[in-house]
């Protein structure tokens, strides 16, 4: 029973690969479709973006905002003498 199951299941997968080929073969410019969120032109013009690249974007506003507030604290020490 396992082995018909198995057996199966690989020859579905099969012919999923296989539909999947032909229809990279037959379109037009036959490459695989982008998939990145960063490169994707509906998710832009929707305002979504990669995870990763905002992530590092906070990460750099927040980097300057602390160093922002130490220099700040800075002036303020040197006004102060």
């Amino acid at each position: 029973m396992i082995v018909k199951v198995l057996l199966l299941s690989i020859v579905l997968m099969a012919f999923v690969f296989l539909g999947f080929a032909i229809s990279i073969l037959l379109k037009k410019n036959g490459k695989f479709p982008e998939i990145h969120i960063g490169k994707n032109k509906a998710l832009k013009e929707r305002g979504i973006g990669c995870a990763t690249t905002q992530d590092k974007m906070e990460h750099t506003k927040t980097r300057n905002a602390i160093q922002f507030k130490k220099l700040s604290l800075l002036d303020k020490e040197l006004e102060s003498l």
